[in-house]
């Protein structure tokens, strides 16, 4: 990348950049004299005030998959991303809090998979154990390659240093304040992230000429998307409100709106499979509010986090319309980010097409002809334009090498990243790049401390190491600590390796999570569900999905198995599908398998762990409007009216 394409840092930038990093290791510091057991270490102590866990609870998720890639589907899918929050976050917030934390909190349990061992048996535990330990360090990689790639493209870091820097910052606060450390630190970074991008946001939405100028020019991209690379097809055509509307596009069905799903795969699929698969079980978030000081606290933590969720697609997904708006109004110098053609592979490009002219090849088959060549994905319809006016009268190579790039794809996860370029000065900028940088590295230190625990009692204990002293494990804590971020940086490296390697991870979530929440739905509130019946559903819930994935396909991807059954208008929709198809075959099986086995445990030994063998829980909080109950009624309200204003 040429050196005029960086920014040039002022010493403001890098002083306030400095500031938060020495910050966030001086907490570290600053916490390890009370780190003297494992539980200190690994959980906290259950020691910890609900404002700090709530905050902490909502800036472990905002990782680079939260602030890069909502603003990248906010370009690309539009208002309807903002269902991701009003549809697949606060309702299984509200249900956490209310109905499932009394049991991960009350059951005394250290991590869900221990959970899941008082539940049903060590077989399921190690199930969860594995798939979480495994998806846990990709996640974290995944958070390391995208920052380091950020350092190295905007500023012009090594790759390598900038990688190891971010790590070792993140291996320091973590290892000296163990999860205390990385909670309070969340709290700093959810402050940083706010100050980072509100800034952007705001100076975006001014340019543009606020969100009724914004709404016109959405509405002329809705009409003609392929223009903008936004459609694979040259008919393409949604309605006006395609990009500025949450319901009104899924209402006109799949094929007419740029996510390519209906309201049912929305609804079901992400608002309640995906959704409640995620926030209810994945202990990466469950954790934060399993270290509050008790039990109100720990009810209260994900209402807490779900104020700013409900109000954040403002603030991530937001950028990505206005990034969208600003390309189509003239004189604003601004364009979508695309993939670059590196100058040594034009002459192969060149040929690649002109061999698709000679060949009469269709627009599909050209374009992966000039993937192969360009390295770069190209877009159809630009594509099929190109062939046509190559094969009527030759165009010069120069203005052919310019047409070529304007055919490549959009890099949408580049959006955020432009728009900082574009508004931010000195100062600003260092603000802006100081909220990527917390945001990064909060999706890894939240990753890594999930890691250690796993690893340390749901693994080490359980199965390689019973019966030792709580230093041993205090000690095996920490190391697998440092074990946990060197594997999160091999995983960076295969991350940077493999383009597609963001999609595979996605898709692993929608195997593990979706059927993972029918077994703990069954496993809380039927008594009758035994260990046989949930290991063997699970097992059953992700072959299911893996089997749809391979006879299915979306955008290139699927299919494996050779039959294409069903092809999806977006990956989007086929994840919401195998989703549902996952959910749904682990329920029936683990439910019938049930039947058909004996129990293993007594309702004794399920007292506080099933809902009809739990006393109810008396809300001791004297504030009628604190109640989880109460906060939570308040909180699905609120998200109701915002589905309403932006219908």
């Amino acid at each position: 990348m040429p050196a005029s394409s960086f920014i040039d840092l002022g010493a403001l930038d890098y002083a306030i950049m400095l500031i938060y990093v020495g910050f966030v290791i001086g907490i570290g510091f600053a916490l390890t004299r009370y780190m003297k057991t494992s539980s200190d270490f690994l959980t906290s102590g259950r020691s910890i005030p609900a404002w700090v866990t709530g905050l902490a609870f909502i800036s472990a998720n905002l990782g680079a998959l939260e602030l890069v890639g909502m603003a990248a589907s906010g370009a690309k899918y539009g208002m309807i991303t903002c269902h991701f929050y009003w549809v697949g976050a606060i309702p299984a917030m509200a249900f956490l809090a209310v109905f499932m934390m009394p049991f991960y909190y009350g059951s005394k349990a250290r991590s869900v998979p221990e959970y899941l061992n008082m539940r049903f048996d060590q077989r399921v535990r190690a199930l969860n154990s594995i798939a979480f330990a495994v998806m846990t360090v990709f996640a974290s990689g995944i958070s390391m390659n995208a920052l380091a790639k950020l350092l190295h493209s905007l500023l012009g870091w090594n790759y390598d240093l900038a990688l190891l820097i971010c790590s070792g910052v993140v291996l320091v606060y973590v290892l000296k304040g163990g999860l205390t450390s990385a909670i309070y630190t969340e709290v700093l970074q959810f402050f940083m992230i706010v100050l980072g991008f509100a800034p952007v946001v705001y100076l975006g939405l001014k340019d543009v000429g606020g969100w009724d100028v914004a709404k016109q020019q959405l509405a002329g991209v809705a009409t003609h998307p392929a223009t903008l690379n936004l459609a694979d097809k040259a008919a393409t055509t949604y309605g006006p409100y395609a990009w500025s509307s949450a319901w009104k596009p899924l209402l006109d069905g799949p094929a007419k709106n740029p996510l390519g799903v209906d309201w049912f795969g929305v609804v079901f699929g992400l608002g309640f499979v995906l959704s409640f698969g995620y926030w209810c079980t994945n202990f990466l978030v469950v954790q934060r509010a399993m270290a509050a000081r008790n039990m109100g606290a720990a009810r209260r933590t994900p209402l807490i986090a779900a104020v700013p969720k409900m109000l954040f697609p403002f603030l991530v997904i937001l950028p990505g319309l206005l990034a969208v708006a600003l390309t189509t109004i003239p004189g604003k110098n601004y364009r979508i980010p695309q993939a670059q053609i590196e100058a040594a592979n034009y002459p192969a490009a060149i040929a690649a097409l002109n061999q698709a002219v000679t060949q009469k090849s269709n627009p599909e088959d050209a374009a992966k002809a000039l993937k192969a060549a360009a390295g770069v994905g190209f877009n159809n319809p630009k594509v099929e334009a190109l062939l046509k006016e190559q094969a009527a009268t030759p165009i010069p190579e120069d203005q052919l090498k310019t047409r070529l790039q304007d055919a490549v794809n959009n890099d949408y996860d580049g959006v955020i990243f432009s728009l900082i370029k574009k508004y931010c000065p000195r100062g600003l900028l260092g603000l802006a790049l100081t909220g990527l940088l917390a945001s990064f590295m909060s999706g890894m230190a939240g990753n890594v401390t999930a890691f250690n625990t796993i690893w340390t009692y749901d693994l080490y204990q359980a199965y390689f190491a019973p019966n030792k002293s709580d230093a041993h494990y205090a000690w095996m804590g920490r190391f697998i600590t440092v074990v946990g971020i060197g594997v999160s940086i091999l995983c960076a490296y295969v991350a940077k390796r493999y383009d597609n390697i963001m999609d595979f991870i996605q898709l692993v979530f929608s195997f593990v999570n979706a059927p993972l929440f029918a077994t703990f739905l069954l496993g809380m509130f039927w008594k009758r569900c035994t260990g046989t019946g949930a290991f063997l559903g699970l097992f059953g819930g992700i072959g299911t999905s893996v089997l749809v994935h391979g006879l299915t396909m979306a955008e290139g991807k699927g299919g494996w198995l050779g039959v294409d059954l069903f092809t999806f208008n977006s990956t989007m929709a086929q994840n919401f599908w195998l989703a549902t198809f996952a959910f749904t075959s682990c329920f029936l099986l683990t439910a019938g398998i049930s039947l058909a086995t004996a129990r293993t445990k007594t309702d004794a030994e399920l007292k506080g762990l099933v809902y009809s063998l739990t006393p109810r829980l008396q809300d001791d909080e004297k504030l009628w409007f604190l109640r989880p109950g109460v906060l939570a009624v308040i909180l699905l309200l609120c998200c109701v009216v915002l589905n309403w204003i932006f219908w």
